[in-house]
């Protein structure tokens, strides 16, 4: 790995690449069909770093070709990703003709913060044409922005090989949610495990489910905020908080379930292996029966998440906790069957939770070589 930079230059990125600021067709041009022209309008328009389609055109205003790199010109400024695709460009983009190493380097670029300092607006920020064009980037020769971009790209692929396989596994469990669950009009799931064969039976939620309300200040005790996993999903660790304090929040013991009912966060469900705190909009739920993986997979099917979405309150929705414990649920009577169904969900919760582990480890590491390999 190189240590020492021979023969970089800086230079603007303006003298080395090509750089098309965008423009937004009329909105009335707007489609959901494939086949007019694909419209990159900003950040939502990328994941994990490449143009994911999500609306057409029939109107062509300024282009990006196969292959360019996108740059989102407002909130959040600096995201970075490819095109594989001809596509239209909105205003909230702009489209810059640049290699593998260009790529990288404007990546770190937005790691590094470096767009903020040229953010513009109070409430929106926003770089314009001169602020991309004037932007000053280190460059080598070309031979070694080659070995390093084969290096990066070498890496993202196997960043991406990791995400495929945990969206794919992701996609397996909403696939066997429905299955193992009994849905509309159905008194047993369509997928069972053999020697099972009783209907199952109809109980409301909160008698399948202790609705926790011990309330605690200990200072001995994690707290978790809501803020803090807000965006998440999954099963808690000793790691997720280290914050001690004398605020007051709701004990929870290891096997409880902290469920997020503050909308839009309707999947902020979480499983703790450890005591704890939680601070804010959270419902503890533990179960009656030593079933907890069975309840956690539950509460995850479109019947509990349709009861849990119809909220009370206008400015900042929560699930109403009285429409929840009403709803009625088919369960099955055999407890050896729930606990079954619990661990297979829970083999395929610890095999997401791997590979999400390996695409964070896989993160860092790209982050570590960005700085080591570019000034």
């Amino acid at each position: 790995m190189r240590t020492l930079l021979i023969n970089w230059e800086e230079r603007k990125l303006g003298d080395e690449v090509l750089i098309v600021m965008g423009q937004s067709p009329n909105s009335e041009n707007y489609t959901d069909n494939p086949n007019d022209h694909i419209l990159v309008q900003g950040n939502a328009d990328m994941k994990n770093g490449h143009v994911f389609p999500r609306v057409w055109t029939t109107q062509v205003t300024k282009q990006a070709e196969k292959n360019d790199l996108i740059l989102s010109v407002r909130a959040p400024v600096g995201d970075i990703g490819k095109t594989a695709y001809d596509v239209v460009i909105g205003r909230g983009v702009a489209a810059i003709k640049g290699n593998e190493f260009i790529f990288q380097n404007l990546g770190k670029m937005k790691s590094n913060g470096y767009w903020t300092r040229y953010s513009t607006g109070s409430t929106f920020e926003s770089i314009n044409s001169s602020d991309i064009k004037e932007a000053i980037i280190s460059i080598p020769r070309i031979e070694e922005q080659q070995k390093i971009g084969s290096f990066f790209k070498q890496l993202d692929d196997t960043i991406a090989l990791h995400q495929r396989k945990h969206d794919l596994l992701k996609k397996l469990k909403q696939g066997y949610l429905q299955q193992m669950f009994p849905v509309k009009n159905e008194v047993v799931p369509q997928l069972r495990f053999s020697g099972f064969k009783d209907d199952w039976g109809q109980i409301k939620f909160k008698n399948i489910i202790i609705r926790v309300n011990k309330s605690s200040n200990s200072n001995k005790l994690p707290k978790i905020e809501f803020e803090d996993i807000s965006a998440g999903e999954g099963r808690l660790n000793k790691d997720i908080s280290k914050k001690f304090d004398t605020r007051k929040g709701i004990e929870f013991e290891p096997n409880d379930i902290l469920y997020g009912k503050l909308r839009p966060y309707l999947k902020n469900w979480l499983m703790p292996n450890f005591k704890g705190i939680a601070l804010g909009d959270f419902w503890i739920f533990r179960s009656t029966n030593n079933i907890s993986n069975f309840v956690y997979n539950l509460i995850q099917t479109n019947k509990y998440q349709k009861a849990a979405n119809d909220t009370s309150g206008t400015k900042m929705p929560r699930s109403d906790w009285k429409k929840v414990s009403e709803t009625m649920f088919f369960i099955s009577k055999n407890l050896e069957e729930q606990q079954k169904i619990g661990e297979f969900f829970q083999k395929l919760d610890q095999d997401l939770s791997l590979q999400q582990l390996k695409i964070e480890q896989l993160q860092q590491l790209k982050q570590a070589y960005l700085q080591k390999l570019f000034p």
